[in-house]
């Protein structure tokens, strides 16, 4: 090894699962943009599946809501938010068999979501400003891609919390949406790329050029949308090119966020050690 002569960076893996939100890491990835930072993705079926992922030490970095952030903060208290991605405008939602008013008049409810994610949130939103009765509700616990195989039926009361692409299939076969993050008005869900403090000391200069990447995705991706569906499609569960325009418009970037969103963020201690 000659004295000019570099150690090559360690590689670091960033835990991820399927989002629309998420589209500028899957075409960072197919661009090659991750490879040049020795950067690999790890693609899970759900919100919890990649925040345990990062506990139990098989990825460095994961994608992450709020919820998913402070359900990590409590194991590892030096694990912060870095890098903003999107807040979602629709993206999450309630679907169901029946209409709100048919399910506040339902004797018993069952309903499927990740209980360990922000799934749980949008739920507990929805029954609050519904007025529905909590004890009515039977709660089944699945990932997103279990979720999706639900198939549609009119005999009982069914409701569903997911989110795009996954409301795709849910929708073909039946299942009307009742509710999303639109018109939630008490949940905001932020979504973020987060470690701790020590992976952030140690590759600093690295995730600023992740950073960087990220801001070039998100541009390349406005201006050249069917390029990137034909990229990230694989990762969205295949959904068709509508599907995927309409799904990108239930998504704000939130890379360059506004003064106003970070104090709004703050009240939530979810931007400490923005890079």
């Amino acid at each position: 090894m000659t004295a000019c002569s570099q150690e090559p960076q360690k590689e670091l893996t960033i835990s991820t699962n399927s989002w629309i939100g998420y589209t500028p890491l899957f075409y960072a990835k197919e661009k090659g943009y991750l490879d040049k930072l020795n950067i690999k993705l790890i693609t899970t079926v759900s919100l919890a599946h990649s925040a345990k992922l990062y506990l139990i030490r098989r990825s460095d970095i994961t994608t992450m809501t709020q919820h998913e952030y402070n359900t990590i903060k409590d194991v590892e208290p030096t694990f912060k938010p870095i890098i903003l991605i999107d807040r979602s405008n629709g993206g999450d939602m309630i679907l169901a068999n029946r209409t709100v008013e048919a399910l506040q008049k339902s004797k018993k409810i069952t309903a499927y979501l990740e209980i360990g994610s922000i799934n749980r949130e949008l739920l507990e939103s929805f029954i609050k400003e519904y007025h529905l009765d909590i004890k009515k509700f039977q709660f089944i616990n699945k990932d997103q891609a279990q979720i999706a195989d639900i198939h549609y039926t009119i005999e009982d009361p069914i409701l569903i919390v997911t989110y795009t692409p996954y409301n795709a299939k849910l929708l073909k076969s039946g299942f009307k949406e009742i509710a999303s993050t639109r018109d939630i008005h008490d949940l905001m869900v932020i979504d973020a790329i987060g470690t701790n403090q020590e992976t952030l000391q140690n590759n600093r200069k690295r995730l600023l050029e992740l950073k960087k990447i990220i801001d070039k995705s998100i541009q390349e991706i406005q201006e050249n949308p069917k390029e990137a569906y034909t990229l990230t499609k694989k990762y969205l569960d295949n959904i068709s090119y509508s599907e995927y325009r309409s799904s990108m418009k239930s998504v704000k970037w939130i890379n360059h966020p506004s003064s106003n969103l970070l104090d709004q963020l703050r009240k939530i201690t979810y931007t400490k050690s923005l890079l």
